[in-house]
């Protein structure tokens, strides 16, 4: 189930990330291509600052993967929409001011990029500037549109994701070649271009939570304080990561202008565009593993965090290597996309491009790890491997490899950076087992007393009545086992018969998909709890009990909520999941 779960919010989720770095890369191959390597040079003064605004995006948007995951893995719908809420309200004060900021400091900043001066600077200069204001307008949608992917992808509308997505992309290039061909607004027409795409894409998502069946509500009663002091906090290691990469982005920029010319800094912005593109296969596991590991980990599920692991590193590794191989092979016909007149900076990028490839399967492992070790709280090793590999070692590598090879040097720094953090990461799990382990257990790196031993839980899977009726049996009999009265263990298989058949009856045939039901029952603490989760249609079993609590039918289901102790249902991942606890 976690196999096919993380492969279906996977593709989304690397779609979308694809599609954000495509808009990137088409404004560059369009402004290398007509506007000439000095535009070109512009663009690349102008990431640390677009970097700063993905940064505070991905702050709210982690933020919201775990506070949110662990509120889908407790079952709380009212955690989820205060999570929302203050989500909202934290995206809209953040991207106003900034707006405001850079709007008003944009000359000054300029300057502080490395762009020159409204003199010295001379068209760079004036481009850099031009390029921030048209791009600065986005700022709004921009970071709303990172936060939505995440309540999207708990909501299970992927095929809204990936509409959004394309929208978003389609819409880019339309408005590029319209300023390049039609209005000739310079680098100014460029940034608004992407300012309006990602309008688009901010629209699309909104008309679905503007609907009353919408997974997630706005809230402002629901103590929404607290809740965006958790998303800052939760969001602390992916801001850290950020900012690392604008330090990096702002370091190389001068180590480059440095030992070469504004060509090499042109270079870089190449390597940088079609790194970030090729490397969406790894930002979608690391954005999969952040969620899944939040839900998880709030549900106590040891196993499934191990499966996680194991799974994500499969796919970091299997998606990576033919990414790493065709970008390698196609190194001069990638950069000749961006620039295909000048010989000089098009060598550059295609030794740039090349030995970066050779990174993306230690990079996608590194991130994949990254993320999980955020989603299960250990925020400091999570800090700590967003420096490393987004500043430190680079940057360290960069600096000493530069003095004996160059342009060259700067580009092995990338590879060998993250080859040393999958090592150091390793190296760690030796010290904690005492002894050379490579296996999902070891990498989980859970606690000991976490979670539930297998003995106290019992999980089965199921596909028909007859599956549900024995399913209630192993139940009973399990309860009995652990100490339980035969009163109680009655209840539970009861309360497990009576819903996972209704769940049958009802939902199986409501359309033609394959459908299954996971059930879960764990002994903790003197409590049975019992969570149950499908992959039918939208139900609230809840609700469904408030609004005809007063009638002589469902009879069942009055049953059920008679004998529990509390009962919470949320609709995500998809999925239905209602968890019982007597």
């Amino acid at each position: 189930m976690i196999r096919k779960l993380f492969k279906q919010m996977l593709w989304p989720q690397i779609l979308s990330a694809m599609t954000v770095m495509l808009c990137m890369v088409i404004d560059s191959m369009m402004i290398g291509r007509f506007l000439g390597v000095e535009a070109m040079s512009a663009y690349g003064f102008s990431m640390p600052v677009l970097l700063v605004f993905a940064a505070l995006g991905s702050l709210i948007s982690a933020g919201v993967q775990v506070v949110c995951g662990k509120a889908v893995g407790s079952g709380s719908q009212k955690a989820s929409d205060a999570c929302f809420t203050a989500s909202a309200v934290l995206a809209f004060f953040i991207s106003t001011v900034g707006l405001l900021l850079v709007l008003i400091f944009v000359d000054p900043l300029c300057r502080l990029l490395g762009a020159g001066s409204a003199v010295a600077g001379g068209p760079v200069f004036s481009m850099t500037r031009e390029y921030l204001i048209g791009f600065i307008v986005c700022a709004p949608a921009f970071i709303g549109a990172q936060i939505m992917i995440p309540y999207i992808q708990l909501a299970g509308k992927r095929s809204l994701l990936v509409i959004a997505v394309a929208a978003m992309t389609l819409s880019d290039v339309l408005f590029d070649f319209l300023n390049v061909f039609v209005l000739h607004w310079g680098t100014f027409g460029m940034g608004l271009a992407s300012s309006l795409s990602y309008y688009i894409a901010f629209g699309i998502g909104l008309g679905y939570f503007l609907r009353k069946n919408s997974a997630f509500h706005f809230n402002l009663r629901s103590g929404i304080l607290k809740t965006c002091l958790s998303i800052l906090k939760s969001g602390i290691p992916t801001v850290v990561n950020q900012i690392s990469m604008v330090l990096l982005t702002f370091c190389l920029n001068k180590l480059l202008l440095a030992i070469g010319t504004y060509r090499a800094v042109a270079a870089y912005s190449v390597v940088s565009s079609v790194g970030n593109i090729s490397f969406s296969f790894g930002t979608g596991i690391g954005a999969v593993a952040l969620m899944l590991s939040s839900v998880f980990y709030a549900d106590e599920d040891r196993g499934a965090l191990q499966e996680l692991v194991r799974t994500m590193s499969i796919h970091a590794i299997a998606l990576n290597i033919p990414v790493a191989v065709l970008v390698f092979l196609f190194a001069p016909q990638l950069v000749g996309l961006f620039l295909p007149e000048d010989a000089v900076t098009m060598q550059l990028a295609a030794e740039g491009v090349r030995l970066f490839a050779l990174c993306l399967v230690p990079s996608a492992l590194n991130s994949a790890f990254k993320n999980y070790y955020q989603g299960i709280g250990r925020s400091k090793l999570t800090q700590a491997m967003c420096v490393l590999q987004n500043f430190a070692l680079v940057a360290l590598y960069a600096f000493v490899l530069s003095r004996f090879f160059g342009t060259t040097g700067v580009w092995l720094a990338f590879v060998c950076g993250e080859t040393t953090l999958l090592i150091l990461l390793s190296l760690l799990v030796f010290r904690r087992f005492g002894r050379f382990r490579i296996g999902a257990e070891a990498y989980a790196m859970l606690p000991k007393r976490f979670g539930v031993s297998e003995k106290d839980c019992l999980e089965c899977t199921i596909l028909s009545m007859n599956d549900a009726v024995a399913a209630a049996s192993r139940a009973e009999s399990f309860c009995r086992t652990h100490g339980t009265g035969d009163a109680i263990s009655k209840k539970v298989a009861l309360c497990i018969e009576e819903m996972t058949s209704n769940i049958i009856r009802h939902g199986f045939s409501a359309d033609t998909r394959p459908h299954r039901i996971h059930l879960r029952l764990v002994i903790k603490d003197r409590e049975r709890i019992i969570r149950i989760r499908d992959n039918c249609a939208l139900f609230d079993p809840l609700r469904y009990f408030e609004l005809h609590s007063c009638d002589n039918e469902h009879l069942g289901l009055k049953t059920v909520m008679g004998l529990v102790k509390d009962a919470n249902y949320i609709n995500s991942l998809g999925m239905n999941n209602l968890m019982l606890r007597l």
